[in-house]
């Protein structure tokens, strides 16, 4: 009989292109486990331990490091090496002060972040939806799979900077016209640009036109996450992504 369901492994060369790991060296990767984030912008906890950080050799050093609670995410500790750590995660390191948030490249690989103590316990997320509870309270449905109640109502593809040691939103960033955004995916990936023009298109997904130092380009609505306002981004961020 047959195994049943997804193994472990995953061959090198048919990884999501977004994890940043040499792919020629050896056969095998390892498979994400489901959970929070998409495959496309996640990577496990253990690349980032071995390939990212090089704090790790294999696997099994990867496993004694989670084992000792010496890694966080998102202000939690980590013991499964499959874990996925996506766009806007916080990975912490307390033993050394490393603080890191995950973000998209130029090339589209996922990348680590240096951001400052004072940073590491504030986190950014998109809202996918929203759903009405009874009471007239709110449901928050995160870009990663997370979700909060709020008394306030928020719209969808709006951001909310969370204080992870509260547990509640500190700030909140519209998507409209002037809002800055980052890309996170497509042809014009890490790209920072001012929203100038939103056109909603029904059935088709609706697109944003930007505007930057650089130009002028157009993207996928749904490929782009609010920072801030007008200028200012309210997260720290790569310099030249």
């Amino acid at each position: 009989m047959g195994r049943k369901g997804e193994g472990k492994g995953l061959k090198r060369e048919k990884a999501p292109r977004q994890w940043k790991i040499p792919r020629k060296q050896k056969v095998w990767s390892i498979r994400n486990r489901p959970g929070p984030h998409s495959s496309e912008l996640s990577v496990p906890i253990t690349f980032i331990l071995r390939d990212y950080l090089g704090y790790a050799k294999n696997v099994r050093e990867v496993k004694r490091i989670l084992s000792e609670d010496l890694v966080l995410v998102n202000g939690k500790s980590r013991r499964d090496y499959r874990y996925r750590v996506g766009v806007m995660d916080v990975v912490e390191i307390p033993r050394t002060e490393e603080y890191y948030r995950i973000v998209p490249n130029y090339k589209g690989n996922l990348i680590l972040h240096p951001i400052t103590k004072e940073e590491k316990d504030k986190k950014l997320y998109k809202v996918r939806d929203v759903t009405l509870l009874k009471g007239g309270k709110y449901q928050l449905n995160f870009h990663d799979g997370n979700n909060m109640v709020s008394d306030q109502k928020y719209e969808t593809y709006q951001s909310v900077i969370v204080d992870m040691t509260k547990n509640e939103i500190v700030e909140s960033i519209p998507l409209q016209e002037g809002s800055l955004v980052l890309i996170v995916s497509g042809k014009n990936v890490s790209k920072i640009g001012k929203i100038v023009d939103i056109r909603n298109f029904g059935m088709n997904p609706d697109a944003v036109t930007l505007e930057s130092p650089k130009g002028t380009f157009q993207t996928l609505k749904d490929y782009v996450i609010a920072i801030g306002r007008e200028d200012t981004p309210l997260i720290s961020l790569p310099v030249g992504e």
